[in-house]
């Protein structure tokens, strides 16, 4: 973001900016949809919790990045609004995950290492590379913040998900697995509660 839009009363992004954010956001979300459907598909049919859980992030961040880019360059009032129902949505995400998890353990199934180990590093070089191309709106205001936040957690998420892999060939049950996807539940809960706190203050001052 531009020094001048740090000042107070400045509710717009710089042009320059807005336009990098808006290509980059554009690539990062078909990206983010198209590992939906990818690691979904792996998630069920390998029956690991931890994949499911990471595919129903690349999908909540496709719609993240669509609303990003709905709102980008408007009154600081709708970025802001925008950032806190993202907020609250990551927080969603990670009380279903958190729920999933403990029907879970109940209901055990053993998931399949080698899917989880081989789609979990594809999901890792395309979250690797998203959060290359937003690691310069990393310090901007709650919309574009989230962004960035949902990258980051995106890639240790994946090496989360390998080590769970790894567990789960090493042990034979299904426990790494559902260890992984409740680290990653409050992972996305501790950044929704960062989210929500920045937006509430950015529409005081809106």
């Amino acid at each position: 973001m531009s020094a001048a839009c740090d000042a107070p009363g400045c509710d717009d992004a710089a042009p320059a900016t807005t336009r990098a954010a808006r290509r980059v956001l554009w690539i990062a979300l078909v990206l983010n949809a198209a590992m939906f459907a990818v690691e979904g598909g792996a998630g069920v049919a390998a029956e690991s919790l931890a994949l499911q859980a990471d595919a129903l992030d690349f999908l909540g961040d496709a719609v993240t990045y669509g609303i990003s880019l709905f709102v980008l360059g408007m009154s600081l009032r709708w970025r802001a609004g925008a950032g806190l129902v993202k907020g609250l949505a990551m927080g969603a995400l990670g009380l279903w995950v958190l729920g999933a998890a403990a029907y879970r353990t109940i209901h055990l199934g053993l998931p399949s290492a080698p899917v989880m180990g081989s789609v979990a590093t594809l999901a890792l070089a395309v979250n690797l590379f998203t959060a290359v191309l937003l690691f310069r709106f990393r310090g901007g205001e709650s919309n574009i913040r989230s962004v960035w936040l949902c990258s980051r957690n995106d890639a240790i998420g994946n090496l989360a998900v390998l080590a769970a892999a790894g567990g789960v060939f090493a042990t034979d049950t299904a426990w790494p697995d559902l260890a992984v996807a409740a680290v990653m539940a409050a992972l996305w809960l501790a950044a929704a509660v960062h989210i929500v706190r920045l937006a509430l203050s950015e529409l005081a001052r809106a």
